[in-house]
């Protein structure tokens, strides 16, 4: 049977609220995606039914407590294509994942050493390599963009970017403004050529797309829980084993450790090293619960609805007078996100007359200040679509687009 939005939407009690008259239009998935009854009753009923902390109560709850939380990074881990769970790290959020990552590989890092990310990446993958390379010394590279909005590898091959100085190369897989998939394969390939580590960012690539972190050829592979219908203040880092075997403690506290004494400390193995102190643990648990969720509508369904309502929404945007996409303007190699400029509207001003009208789009910078200096523009607006997204609600946001641009452009 074919995929239904329209059926899948009616998991999500959320999409049948209004906004004054208008029928709730939600196009800020990659900002957040909404959330299915059962991921809302798990949440609710680990609470009323299994509280406990993890790994050291030792009693009834306790057990059960670990249990859904181990299930829960079992679970995950088996839907990004890990080899095995103990390869997977539970984080607060992509950002920790990511930070994780650059403080961990810093401590490889010194002056002469370089880093490589791209214009188009998430404050939250940029940041965190700042601040690695201010305290080591190393040095920040960057790719740049083409035109359309793709990576530029020409530049980079002939600039030599990657080269035998790199010891990191961090990219996102799918870019949260652009849409742009990045051949994260081909560029890993370059690094692993000159021994560098691959990481990804891969918050808006895991909720759209089948995920199989060994064919994205990368190291380390961040992503987060919210994004893919699961809760918030749960994210992941994905490391292959014998690499985060390698890399010292994050952050230092409980059950991190294999024996603390007065003169020092040794540390356990992964995945425990990296989590210190009590974690998420109902939201771990609950991820497991979305990842389920997602398997059973059948990630590539979701691909491939996500295909057909991001080109229906390029067609039908490109309508409006005035609209510039910032980015891929035809579906191939290319997610959900699509950000605009609209001449004579700025983007908050937009995304207020959109949401007068039902439409919940994100105005802004969207956490990449860079990649819109880059492309010449302040901010922009974003619409976002996920596997709940229906062709009406992209004709209610061109409708809604078009009202506000010649309402700021009449007379």
């Amino acid at each position: 049977m074919a995929y239904d939005p329209e059926v899948a939407r009616k998991d999500f009690p959320i999409l049948q609220r209004t906004v004054g008259d208008h029928p709730l239009v939600y196009l800020d998935s990659a900002n957040t995606s909404q959330k299915p009854q059962v991921v809302i009753d798990a949440i609710a009923e680990h609470y009323a039914e299994h509280n406990a902390n993890v790994a050291r109560a030792m009693h009834m709850l306790g057990a059960e407590a670990t249990e859904a939380y181990e299930g829960g990074r079992a679970k995950v881990a088996d839907f990004v294509g890990a080899a095995r769970p103990e390869e997977l790290v539970f984080t607060k959020n992509a950002s920790e994942a990511l930070n994780l990552a650059a403080h961990t590989l810093g401590s490889r890092l010194g002056p002469g050493d370089e880093v490589v990310v791209s214009v188009m990446e998430h404050h939250s993958n940029i940041v965190p390599w700042q601040l690695m390379c201010e305290r080591t010394g190393a040095k920040l590279r960057w790719f740049d963009i083409t035109d359309d909005g793709r990576l530029d590898l020409a530049a980079a091959e002939r600039d030599g970017l990657i080269n035998e100085r790199t010891k990191v190369v961090s990219l996102t897989w799918v870019s949260n403004v652009l849409g742009t998939i990045n051949p994260i394969a081909e560029v890993a390939e370059a690094a692993h050529a000159v021994g560098a580590i691959m990481v990804v960012d891969a918050c808006q690539g895991v909720p759209q797309l089948p995920t199989r972190v060994a064919a994205l050829g990368a190291d380390l592979v961040a992503f987060t829980g919210h994004k893919m219908v699961g809760p918030t203040g749960i994210g992941a880092l994905w490391g292959r084993y014998d690499l985060l075997a390698e890399l010292p403690p994050f952050l230092g506290g409980g059950e991190m450790i294999e024996i603390v004494r007065m003169t020092g400390s040794t540390f356990a193995p992964p995945p425990a090293r990296f989590e210190a102190g009590t974690p998420p643990i109902a939201e771990a648990a609950v991820l497991g619960v979305a990842a389920d969720y997602l398997t059973g509508l059948g990630m590539s369904a979701i691909a491939e609805h996500e295909r057909e309502i991001t080109a229906y929404a390029l067609e039908g945007l490109q309508t409006v007078p005035g609209l510039r996409i910032l980015g891929p303007t035809q579906v191939v190699d290319r997610g959900g996100a699509i950000s605009f400029d609209v001449a004579g509207v700025h983007p908050h001003d937009m995304a207020q007359f959109l949401d007068g009208r039902g439409v919940a789009v994100r105005g802004g910078h969207h956490c990449a200040r860079p990649l819109h200096e880059r492309l010449g523009v302040q901010s922009s607006t974003r619409a976002s679509s996920y596997l709940y997204t229906t062709k009406a609600e992209i004709d209610a946001l061109v409708d809604a687009v078009g009202h506000t641009q010649r309402f700021f452009n009449r007379g």
